[in-house]
């Protein structure tokens, strides 16, 4: 399952973060334009996982992702604090 977005930041300018969640793991990486490399992101801030969860609550009615699936990544967000 993937994840994306785009972020806006003063300090880092306009990038592009995605995510990536498979066997129970989250591999976070970003780029800053079409033609860069993706590069991994930072340790991801509380807004990164704010809009993460975000993103994965709203496949699950649409069967996106399994209620277990969104559970896991949620377990994840609370083992990262």
């Amino acid at each position: 399952m993937e994840f994306g977005w785009w972020h806006n930041d003063l300090e880092t300018g306009k990038h592009q973060i995605c995510v990536r969640f498979h066997g129970g793991h989250l591999t976070w990486t970003r780029k800053h334009g079409h033609h860069t490399s993706w590069e991994p992101h930072g340790p991801p801030t509380d807004a990164d996982w704010e809009r993460l969860l975000a993103e994965a609550a709203r496949r699950v009615p649409r069967r996106l992702l399994s209620p277990k699936q969104f559970e896991a990544v949620r377990q994840l967000r609370e083992q990262a604090r």
